[in-house]
């Protein structure tokens, strides 16, 4: 074959004798064509979109976004994780523990410690409850303390939260664990000892159910202070929440069942319920009466049941006022012991020759006690109140005060609200002669005293000896009992236009000689024929602390 020269195809020897014997799957007997030049260019180009793909990302990832995956690379390396410190515990004043810390449910060093809760009623408003720490989608803690919702949780959160530790986990990139280091150690909260006594208040709670669940009381609270320094022995509020149930969240029917009650079981009606008085004021508007020379305490007043005042725009027309009883002539410590209405409304408002306190005393002397003004900045703080006013009825109504309206105001009628806790600073203030103190919740805490009410002694004695009478043989005489001398004095406030509906009242302080403590009561929204109210509950409560607790009767 000559070099460079092109073969003829006829030149080409074929054994066309042996075609048929080609193995044709195998491509025997067929000619090899050259690859295209179009294909060699589609390949080519296809191999150089991938590299440029490939180079693209590769800057995206090295360059663009370096500075980040270089974060994430190191943060995937050492990874701090919390060690949870345990919340301070809480006891009573006679060291029973009410809530405390359990072994978390995960296990390891970052457990999240348990909240539990000691199973007596009555406690819950005072405990409160927790949220415990939370973890987004990623299993980031956005929320790496407990945050008090509630009570002591809530207010002395900052006093319970411990410091949390913190450790560091090594993993590598599959996410295994290398290694790990305690970088710091979790602290423990504040252990606080409070000034309640569990019994006696979980006595109270039920003392209160009781009557409550009986007479038919949408609710009930109750509160006992101690007149010397202010410490709070019992504060309960009916009905109530479960602290475990909302701390734990992990039965949400129970939870959606205690949030939409319509009983209001997360109104604490001792220190945020703001009810009409009734009668329970009387004894400030006696000792602002006596304080102005309006009357003098053996003065006797002859009432008829009734007190009937011409209509100063028709004297045609009487409008009267009525007390709940015709009690007949009666002085000042009588008309307390009885809760004469008719008395208080002539030495309150005044009636034909005998002078009136007048509203704008009456409004002086309760607020001289505390009512009608929120408490000091306290575990105990709650709304303010309001005390009948000429400027609140044209504030509310734009209406101008009339006669009636200060007859109504001085039994504790028209449109004064105050709380429970209100209450039982000014009886505590009666029974320790003018000492206003704020209340406790924190055991042997430096009593506080807002301000003395320097009013004489002999007014204090005189208000003492109406309420003392009035357990011995008025309104409060369910509270006369052999083993104490309590001095008390009862209230029935009537709501509503159709005044279908009371909150019943009892207040008072023991022993009547020398006063330890002082107490308060109150029933809401019974019915106006309700014979059996607050007086039987603080009856029944003084058994039971004679029988379990009679310490305090000492």
């Amino acid at each position: 074959m000559t070099r460079g020269r092109e073969i003829d195809p006829d030149e080409i020897l074929l054994d066309s004798s042996n075609i048929p014997k080609y193995d044709q799957s195998q491509f025997e007997g067929r000619l090899e064509k050259p690859i295209s030049r179009g294909a060699l260019i589609g390949v080519g180009v296809f191999f150089a979109l991938i590299l440029v793909i490939f180079l693209g990302q590769a800057i995206n990832l090295q360059v663009v976004q370096g500075s980040e995956y270089l974060k994430r690379s190191q943060n995937n390396l050492l990874n701090p994780v919390p060690i949870f410190a345990s919340r301070g515990a809480v006891f009573d004043r006679n060291e029973m523990p009410l809530t405390w810390n359990a072994p978390g449910k995960n296990e390891g060093e970052d457990a999240i410690p348990q909240r539990k809760y000691i199973d007596l009623p009555g406690l819950s408003h005072v405990l409160g409850y927790v949220q415990y720490p939370s973890k987004d989608k990623n299993g980031f803690y956005y929320r790496d303390d407990f945050e008090g919702v509630d009570g002591i949780e809530k207010y002395f959160n900052e006093r319970l939260t411990g410091e949390n530790g913190s450790r560091l986990v090594e993993t590598d990139a599959r996410g295994g664990i290398v290694s790990e280091n305690v970088v710091r150690p979790p602290e423990r909260g504040e252990t606080i000892t409070l000034s309640i006594d569990s019994r006696v208040q979980s006595g109270l709670y039920e003392s209160i159910k009781a009557i409550a669940s009986e007479y038919d009381f949408k609710g009930g609270a109750g509160i006992i202070m101690d007149v010397r320094n202010g410490e709070v022995l019992a504060v309960t509020s009916y009905p109530e929440y479960s602290p475990q149930i909302m701390s734990d969240r992990t039965d949400q029917v129970k939870v959606k069942a205690q949030l939409n009650n319509p009983n209001l079981l997360f109104l604490d009606r001792a220190v945020g319920g703001l009810y009409t008085p009734g009668s329970i004021i009387k004894p400030y508007v006696a000792m602002g009466a006596l304080n102005e020379n309006i009357i003098d305490a053996s003065t006797v007043i002859m009432t008829t049941g009734s007190v009937e005042v011409p209509n100063p725009y028709d004297p045609e027309v009487i409008n009267v006022f009525r007390d709940w009883k015709n009690h007949g002539p009666l002085d000042m410590r009588h008309a307390i012991a009885v809760s004469s209405d008719a008395y208080f409304y002539i030495i309150g408002g005044g009636y034909k020759d005998q002078k009136g306190l007048g509203i704008a005393n009456i409004d002086k002397y309760l607020r001289m006690f505390g009512l009608g003004e929120a408490v000091p900045e306290s575990f105990f703080t709650g709304p303010n109140g309001v005390i009948s006013s000429p400027a609140w009825k044209q504030a509310t109504f734009k209406e101008s005060w009339y006669l009636g309206d200060t007859y109504h105001s001085v039994i504790g009628q028209y449109g004064t609200q105050v709380t429970p806790v209100q209450i039982v600073r000014a009886v505590a203030a009666l029974a320790n002669d003018g000492k206003l103190l704020v209340p406790s919740i924190i055991k042997n805490q430096t009593p506080q005293i807002e301000r003395t009410i320097d009013l004489p002694q002999k007014y204090f004695n005189i208000i003492h000896e109406g309420m003392r009478l009035s357990v011995k043989l008025g309104t409060s005489v369910a509270l006369n009992k052999p083993f104490v001398e309590i001095a008390g004095k009862s209230g029935t406030a009537e709501l509503g236009s159709l005044k279908a509906n009371v909150n019943s009242w009892i207040t008072g302080f023991w022993p009547y000689t020398d006063p330890h403590y002082a107490f308060v009561v109150i029933l809401e929204h019974g019915s106006v024929h309700n014979l059996i109210g607050a007086a039987a509950v603080m009856s029944n409560q003084l058994e039971w602390m004679n029988k379990n607790t009679p310490e305090y009767f000492k």
